[in-house]
């Protein structure tokens, strides 16, 4: 069985493969950092849900890629969290 990183790199030389990869990036960039801030402050997907007024199963769907969430989402999981949500647009 071929590791991750040689699937990986097979599958992102086809160019639209990489492409659709690279517009998740950010997505993905967001949930990675959500999931650590909530494991570094011991917090459970229950937990922060009751914080938040929502289910569990929302913090799932989110963490697992499942969920694409307003702006107004993150701002509660931040607040949540005891953290700011900081956005900032840049040229290519």
């Amino acid at each position: 069985m071929k590791s991750y990183t040689q699937a990986k790199n097979r599958l992102l030389k086809n160019r639209r493969v990489k492409k659709a990869y690279e517009e998740l990036g950010p997505e993905f960039e967001v949930i990675a950092l959500l999931i650590k801030m909530r494991l570094r402050k011991n917090i459970s997907q229950r937990a922060l849900a009751e914080r938040m007024g929502t289910k569990q199963s929302a913090i799932s769907r989110l963490e697992s890629g499942q969920y694409n969430p307003s702006l107004s989402f993150l701002y509660k999981i931040a607040r949540a969290l005891n953290a700011q949500v900081k956005i900032s647009l840049g040229s290519k």
